[in-house]
């Protein structure tokens, strides 16, 4: 990429992440590309989709996540004892994280749940999608393991449920105290006890 190519490229994403957290993932990609200082044509030829530009703006966020849920199935198992409780912590502080990054920008969760789907297969999105999903499939397997979590639950649905879960607390006064909220309660229908 030519060194203009590449600041205008940067500069689109800057600009991205901004009016997609002040206006959320549906933000007008004509006054994105406006707000850069560029026109539609070189917005487009960068990212031919309003998909691609999430995904380029969300790259950083869905790589730490999945470097997150490395680090903690990187964490030595426990003793017998305590590996269930442990496994089961591990989870729920993944899914915190993703929950944390789904609620910026504001409809991001949407975005992903998207994403799930067969039709974004062959996509950036999609890729992430499947991506977060393997990574909570390793530490959802790791909690049935451990006997901390039913041994049906699946991590596609899991994903979808923790996703339903940012949806909603996109539109409460405190988002992260109702995630906390609906993830105890979701806990307690994933758990074996």
């Amino acid at each position: 990429m030519r060194a203009d190519a590449r600041r205008n490229y940067e500069r689109l994403i800057t600009t991205a992440r901004t009016a997609f957290m002040e206006h959320g993932t549906g933000a007008s990609l004509d006054d994105i590309a406006k707000r850069a200082g560029v026109g539609s044509g070189t917005l487009y030829r960068h990212f031919p989709t309003r998909d691609a530009l999430l995904h380029a703006v969300l790259r950083d966020r869905i790589d730490g996540l999945l470097a997150h849920a490395d680090e903690l199935l990187a964490e030595p198992a426990a003793d017998p004892e305590t590996e269930a409780l442990n496994a089961e912590a591990a989870l729920g502080r993944w899914l915190r994280t993703y929950l944390t990054g789904a609620g910026t920008p504001r409809g991001t969760s949407t975005v992903i749940i998207e994403a799930m789907s067969a039709k974004w297969a062959d996509t950036g999105l999609g890729a992430a999608a499947t991506a977060i999903c393997d990574a909570l499939g390793r530490l959802l397997d790791r909690a049935q393991h451990a006997g901390a979590v039913r041994a049906e639950i699946d991590p596609r649905d899991l994903l979808r449920l923790t996703n339903a879960i940012g949806v909603a607390a996109e539109r409460t006064a405190d988002p992260g105290a109702y995630a906390d909220r609906m993830l105890a309660l979701l806990f307690d229908g994933l758990r074996t006890g």
